[in-house]
């Protein structure tokens, strides 16, 4: 039975058409019986099928404005504002911007461009700690998505950063995933048909490294793995052959190298130390992009061209200030060290607890495995007593992890778990739980009263005794007279729950002392966090909470890598040194990094001077560390040789009989460290002149600044988006309240119309509806919102002041923007008319395939002429927008200023060739800026030009605004 479609045919891509109440466009795909359309100024992905022969479609055409519908001097800047800011799909070449709400700063699109360069994209992105790794993938991963050159996207981390990825990919730029993470798997397998792979049900995954490097998990993976795929923390992947790191490392460098195996995927790694002076380690990575990699020389011309299209690496110092824009880094690290003795009591316990330990590491009476077990739970011991009282207590009453392993590697591989801080291995992921002593199953022996002879003991020290944490609250109290909100970094959970109770108590009510642990998922840490930032309620809380006026944060070491914590701190406490430089940068780097408001930060280093263990630590490794990285500039990861070299220091301190008090390093390990720390040196100096040799090149400043020049001028800016909501709000009845030196306003919305008053309880919630809490820039906290052009928030009044324009029949004050009106200021010398015009484009776009793909996009220009239609004299861009904001310096009487517009309306038509060109011109220009950017490296150098690319404009420009600029008379004049 054939179908009558009336008109149908003529509904060819791009015309505007009217259905269901709105105007849409329609879309590449349509045909007589199915028109896929896209709403006036949505997003690419906001597509709906509409069947003629079912629903009313008919042709549309956007009306001129009139002459009785004339606004103020602001009316054609707040029509222009809602317009960009509705805005899903922009025609430049960069399609997902127009829809993130993040605004990039412009190093961080440097990646982006040398991605969009490659046939398949292969990247690592090696930039410092803080410099916003995450941002600079997830605006490649964005844009694949959207060009349609990626149908899905994998990022594998670790399980503790799974959720915060997830968080950023959502909030920044809107892309949904799932966790696959081993504890959701079971959920995700019980919504799948027989046969079906969670990983087809669902393209676009955050994935658990550690759980999919399993072979069992992994061949599935790899099966139907995205095409698109993101490796975190890429270091932790490189081969075991190439480092001497254990089995957990291979796994993942086997994983990762079988995504890597098929040509056709998109990969980037993203790390900020790919190499860390290792020339091994740092071409595996790169064999992972590109297998010639591996073996080409990199110190000619050639190896270093091809090698500069796949990496990029910037240090602080190299876009600290970038193409005339500053980057909000801190502009120093403040760091001290502070000392503190052990009390007598104190003291007394931990000579007593070395000497036990000098005892069971000397004890070889059950075996060499035995010995190993009872080694590393002295180590454990003296650790925990390094930390605190109650991990002490804990550690003395708690069976060690490794007391039932078969051998001695095995004995090693848990104990190092358990003492040390290792920060590239899966198995010590949020592993903050105190350590076990070498408690045997059997019940009251000798050695077992002992320990818990000593544990009571331990317990006693708590509070008075315990002159570490008394030393621990007077720094709090400084810092926070100072004015900064310090987090303390503790080893242990028990130490971090001790050191939280006391500062409360210590510290006031008008202090909020918070810790967050491995106790909590990672999800509960980031909650709580908020919070304490906010001053929001916690879920079970019923009534809203004070925001506090001082803030200290207790953690341990689940949240010293990848959690940004610079919004709500500004210091850092080493409470308990970390046994691994890495470590204790990576603390100190939650503050010290991109978005940090304070000019300075503070850290302050925490050791026993008394402590042996400290001090062998301190020298060993943290002096050393910062000493080489201010003579070098660079911050190298700590060779692997340190962990047996700080053994056999501890070893010669525990197995020597002299008096355990005296700190030296006479016990034939000095030539170790020596060594170890001249081996960390030339590591560093390579490094160095590895980062200078391979500097960023791809792409120059010059082309990154004419790109972001062009997006930000098609887009808009947050400034335009606060500023808009600004007049909006006010000019609609409601009330800016609350305004803070950061940019960040309260809007009471009492008195706007209740049309729009219902789009924002549907974003915000009826309660949170009613008075809007609005920030300069995300992340914000549920029922608030972000002056960014993509916050929902933002774009519901938007929506609203622009729909309001195009409805004449709503009341004058419902209508803050208008579209046209007439103007007397001193800022124009004769008549000049600005004109604000909707343009369409048809955009064929070639695929990375050899393809074809058809798109429509929107863009709005401001035009300005002098003079009569007739004999228009046009002004160039910028003198067009400076017209925006011009004020009114006089009235203009009614008729008058109806009589005016009404001259120039009547001459549109003749406007209309220049409108046509202008139109064509724009097309050229995209055309153009789609071949810059897409252009691939290979083909730049070969001179072949990127075919199939075509952009064409649509005739039908909408003039959406026309706004009449008149020179003063009279008093205004003179």
């Amino acid at each position: 039975m054939s179908i009558n479609v009336p008109e149908a045919a003529q509904f060819a891509p791009g015309v505007l058409v009217r259905a269901r109440g709105r105007e849409w466009v329609v879309q590449p795909g349509s045909d007589a019986e199915l028109l896929v359309l896209r709403p006036l100024g949505g997003a690419q992905d906001d597509l709906v099928g509409v069947l003629p022969a079912l629903e009313k479609v008919e042709t549309a055409s956007f009306p001129p404005p009139t002459p009785d519908d004339l606004g103020d001097q602001s009316s054609a800047g707040l029509l222009r504002s809602a317009l960009r800011i509705g805005f899903r799909s922009g025609a430049g070449p960069f399609r997902s911007l127009a829809q993130l709400a993040v605004d990039p700063r412009s190093y961080q699109f440097v990646p982006l461009l040398m991605a969009l360069r490659q046939e398949t994209v292969r990247l690592l992105i090696a930039d410092d700690v803080g410099i916003g790794k995450t941002i600079e993938s997830g605006l490649i991963a964005a844009e694949m998505l959207a060009q349609g050159e990626a149908s899905g996207l994998a990022v594998l981390c670790s399980p503790a950063l799974a959720e915060q990825w997830q968080d950023e990919l959502r909030d920044k730029f809107g892309i949904d995933t799932e966790l696959v993470l081993a504890s959701t798997v079971p959920r995700l397998e019980r919504s799948l048909d027989i046969g079906e792979s969670l990983f087809q049900r669902h393209p676009n995954v955050i994935v658990s490294t550690d759980y999919i490097k399993n072979p069992r998990h992994r061949d599935e993976f790899i099966r139907h793995c995205p095409d698109l795929v993101i490796v975190d923390e890429a270091h932790t992947c490189v081969a075991a052959g190439s480092t001497g790191s254990r089995d957990g490392r291979q796994l993942r460098h086997e994983l990762v190298g079988k995504v890597a195996a098929d040509a056709s995927r998109h990969l980037i790694l993203v790390t900020a130390t790919p190499h860390s002076g290792k020339d091994e380690a740092f071409r595996n990575l790169l064999g992972l992009l590109d297998p010639e990699l591996e073996t080409v020389p990199l110190d000619t011309d050639a190896g270093r061209r091809r090698l500069a299209r796949h990496f990029v690496q910037r240090r602080r110092a190299d876009i600290r200030t970038y193409i005339g824009e500053e980057t909000p880094f801190p502009k120093d690290r403040e760091s001290k060290e502070v000392s503190y003795k052990l009390s007598a009591e104190y003291r007394k316990l931990f000579t007593a607890v070395v000497d036990y330990a000098r005892e069971q590491a000397l004890d070889e009476s059950d075996g060499v495995v035995r010995q190993r077990v009872r080694w590393w739970s002295a180590l454990a011991l003296l650790r925990s007593l390094a930390s605190s009282p109650r991990a002490a207590a804990q550690t003395l009453r708690t069976r060690a992890a490794n007391l039932d392993a078969k051998t001695v590697p095995e004995a090693d591989e848990l104990g190092r778990i358990a003492v040390m801080d290792l920060t590239d291995d899966d198995s010590t992921q949020a592993v903050d739980a105190a350590p076990g002593a070498d408690l045997e199953d059997a019940d009251g022996t000798a050695p077992q009263q002992r320990l818990r002879r000593m544990a009571k003991q331990a317990e006693a020290l708590e509070g008075a005794a315990d002159t570490k944490l008394g030393e621990l609250t007077r720094l709090v109290k400084k810092l926070l007279k100072d004015g900064y909100n310090p987090i303390v970094f503790c080893r242990f959970i028990p130490t971090a729950e001790y050191v939280a109770e006391h500062l409360g108590d210590a510290l006031g009510k008008k202090t909020e002392v918070v810790s967050v642990t491995g106790t909590l998922s990672p999800k509960q840490r980031i909650a709580r966090i908020e919070r304490m930032i906010s001053g929001a309620p916690a879920d079970e809380d019923t009534e809203e909470r004070t925001r506090p006026e001082q803030r200290v944060l207790v953690a341990t070491d689940c949240l010293s890598e990848g959690v940004n914590l610079q919004e709500g701190f500004d210091a850092v406490i080493h409470y308990d040194l970390a046994w691994n430089p890495t470590r204790h940068e990576q603390r100190e780097g939650r503050v010290d990094r991109y978005g940090q408001r304070r000019d300075v930060v503070r850290t302050v280093t925490l050791y026993g001077s008394d402590n042996q263990i400290d001090g062998i630590v301190l020298d060993i490794l943290i002096r050393k560390h910062a000493e080489i990285r201010k003579a070098t500039g660079v911050s190298v990861a700590v060779l692997d040789e340190s962990d047996s070299v700080v053994n056999a220091v501890l070893e010669g301190l525990l197995l020597r009989e002299e008096d355990a008090e005296q700190l030296s390093f006479d016990f034939g390990f000095t030539s170790k460290r020596d060594d170890l720390h001249a081996d960390w040196v030339s590591a560093a100096e390579r490094e160095r002149a590895s980062r200078a040799r391979f500097a960023q090149h791809a792409i120059h400043a010059d082309e990154v600044a004419r790109e972001v020049t062009e997006i930000r001028a098609a887009l808009g800016s947050g400034a335009e988006a606060a500023e808009f909501v600004r007049t909006a709000v006010v000019k609609l009845r409601g009330q800016i309240s609350r305004e803070a030196a950061d940019g960040s306003f309260t809007a009471d919305t009492g008195g706007l119309p209740s049309t729009l008053m219902s789009g924002l309880e549907a974003v915000l919630g009826p309660k949170n509806a009613r008075e809007i809490a609005f920030h300069p820039l995300p992340p914000v906290k549920r029922g608030e919102a972000a002056l960014v052009r993509t916050d929902a928030t933002v774009n519901t009044i938007a929506r609203f002041v622009l729909d309001a324009a195009l409805d004449p029949k709503l009341d004058d004050w419902q209508r803050p923007a208008r579209r046209c009106g007439v103007i007397r200021t001193a800022a124009v010398p004769t008549r000049t008319t600005l004109l604000l015009v909707r343009y369409r484009f048809h955009l064929t776009l070639p695929t990375r395939d050899g393809g074809r793909r058809q798109q429509i996009a929107e863009d709005a220009r401001v035009l300005a002429f002098r003079g009569s239609p007739a004999k228009a004299e046009w002004l160039s861009e910028n003198e067009a927008l400076a017209l925006l904001d011009v004020r009114a310096d006089e009235n203009t009487a009614p008729e008058f200023a109806t009589a005016t517009a009404t001259r120039i309306l009547d001459g549109l038509e003749t406007l209309q060739p220049y409108l046509d060109q202008y139109g064509r011109d724009l097309a050229d220009g995209l055309r153009a800026s789609h071949a810059r950017v897409r252009e691939a490296t290979r083909r730049r150098e070969t001179g072949v030009v990127v075919r199939g690319l075509r952009v064409e404009a649509d005739p039908n420009a909408d003039v959406l605004g026309l706004y009449v600029y008149l020179p003063v008379t009279g008093e205004a004049a003179r």
